[in-house]
């Protein structure tokens, strides 16, 4: 179980980050709510990213993930996370983040000084991290594409980098929002494999991942605002 939590935000060592701003898809008053399975479609939790805008026109990203597993009422496994993010003209300008996990809680911030992009949190380790990285740092969140040719993003868990590499697939017709939708597969490869699919307006769509010998799959609900 502890790597199907570790899947949900991906650690890995750090690495140099090089990007431009990123392709912003989501709007103010937009959500995107998954449905989580785990091997053959047992209910896994849920992953939810809302959207707002505060007044200064930032866009705000609040991401909810609930993951329990457990033999009838009894709970064998419990993962939650809750972060907000602020974005400017597509670069992440703010971050905040809780995690629950195995009965520890970590705590992560994040904000761009000018010139990069200051970190406080704690490692897998439990040693605190106080870093700054590059000002165009991608978060772990999955809901902003990452380009092919991305090496790493900030693992919003522990605030550290994960070094990745990520490459397109092509396009594929997926379930989604209660049918089937055409998307575009991409794969992101850290200390586990993730493919991540988004749909022809760049929302996230799906993911799919193996840990522990299980298929956890990420299906997206549809959303009324769409109808």
């Amino acid at each position: 179980m502890l790597r199907l939590a570790a899947a949900a935000l991906l650690m890995c060592a750090p690495a140099p980050l090089a990007l431009a701003s990123a392709d912003m898809s989501a709007r103010p008053g937009e959500t995107i709510k998954f449905d989580v399975y785990r091997g053959r479609n047992t209910s896994f939790g849920a992953h939810e990213v809302r959207f707002s805008e505060n007044d200064d026109g930032e866009l705000i990203a609040e991401v909810s993930i609930r993951l329990r597993a457990g033999i009838g009422p009894v709970t064998v496994f419990r993962y939650e996370h809750d972060s907000t993010e602020r974005w400017d003209n597509g670069r992440l300008v703010a971050f905040e983040g809780r995690t629950l996990k195995d009965g520890d809680t970590f705590r992560v911030e994040g904000r761009a000084n000018g010139e990069g992009f200051d970190v406080t949190g704690r490692d897998p380790g439990g040693d605190d991290v106080s870093k700054t990285f590059p000002s165009d740092i991608l978060p772990s969140s999955h809901w902003v594409r990452y380009p092919p040719g991305t090496e790493s993003v900030l693992n919003t868990e522990h605030g550290t980098l994960m070094e990745v590499e990520v490459e397109f697939l092509g396009e594929e017709e997926i379930e989604a929002d209660g049918g089937k939708i055409p998307a575009r597969r991409y794969r992101l490869t850290s200390s586990l494999t993730l493919d991540l699919w988004y749909d022809e307006n760049g929302r996230w769509a799906r993911t799919e991942f193996e840990a522990r010998g299980q298929r956890v799959t990420y299906v997206r609900r549809a959303n009324p605002a769409d109808a």
